[in-house]
């Protein structure tokens, strides 16, 4: 880093380069720290969650919501979506939720079961996933079997014609959804490196105000290649170079503690 004549620092890109190939060993050494952390944490603070899945199926039908009529065609994927959308509307409704845990018997209130549930239209198609979160695998099972069993008949009583099917029910999930061990490991030592690397480039950077002292004549003339260099003056404080001065100072002083 060096400062223009203007007293601007100009940041030096292979400098910088230099800088954090010389700290390459600490910044590594963050990297695992941080990502060793990440993964302790994940490990011993974070429950595992696991999630089942069913699918079902808008089957094609004419259909009325609120009066209004319309067909679903395997030509008219935007209205199966309007009517996926609408049925995952139906089954985040307090009452369908309600009725989810007195048929499963879950400890539940329909606030706390709504979170643990998400549906989702297929690849934008007439089929749309049912996803349910819970800490333990044959609970998530439980609730998503629960809500292909319920959701049809929930649906019918509200939407006229409507037809549902269960394209799949969902199993026993065998692994966990989260956390994800591997994944938080490799984000903390990322984000290790990251702050390993900005504090050495910040360190170089604004360290560049002790650089523009001036220790030497070619410091002048880097900073002020304009201006000639008249004179040098020694630099006479450093005990571990003699000088002419400062033999000179210890000869009168032994001589004065001789006269004395």
């Amino acid at each position: 880093m060096t400062k223009n004549n203007n007293g601007e620092i100009e940041i030096d890109l292979l400098q910088l380069f230099r800088a954090l190939w010389r700290n390459a060993l600490v910044i590594i050494l963050v990297a695992l720290i941080v990502g060793g952390l990440a993964f302790g944490v994940s490990y011993l603070f974070l429950s595992p969650e696991y999630q089942a899945v069913a699918t079902m199926y808008v089957n094609n039908s004419t259909v009325s919501v609120g009066g209004a009529s319309f067909s679903i065609s395997s030509g008219e994927l935007s209205a199966a979506q309007t009517l996926v959308s609408t049925y995952i509307e139906i089954l985040k409704s307090r009452t369908t939720l309600e009725e989810i845990i007195e048929e499963s018997g879950v400890p539940y209130t329909a606030n706390a079961l709504s979170k643990m549930i998400s549906a989702a239209s297929v690849k934008s198609t007439g089929i749309f996933s049912i996803t349910v979160t819970s800490e333990s695998p044959t609970e998530a099972e439980l609730i998503a079997n629960t809500i292909a069993k319920v959701l049809p008949d929930r649906i019918s009583d509200i939407v006229d014609g409507s037809a549902v099917r269960v394209v799949d029910y969902a199993i026993v999930p065998a692994h966990r959804s989260s956390p994800n061990y591997l994944k938080n490991t490799a984000i903390g030592a990322l984000l290790g490196f990251v702050l390993a690397a900005g504090i050495i480039c910040l360190k170089e950077i604004f360290g560049a105000e002790e650089d523009v002292m001036i220790h030497s004549s070619d410091d002048v003339a880097k900073l002020y290649p304009d201006i000639p260099v008249l004179a040098i003056i020694p630099d006479m404080r450093t005990p571990s170079k003699k000088s002419y001065y400062s033999d000179y100072s210890s000869y009168y002083g032994k001589e004065e503690r001789k006269a004395k």
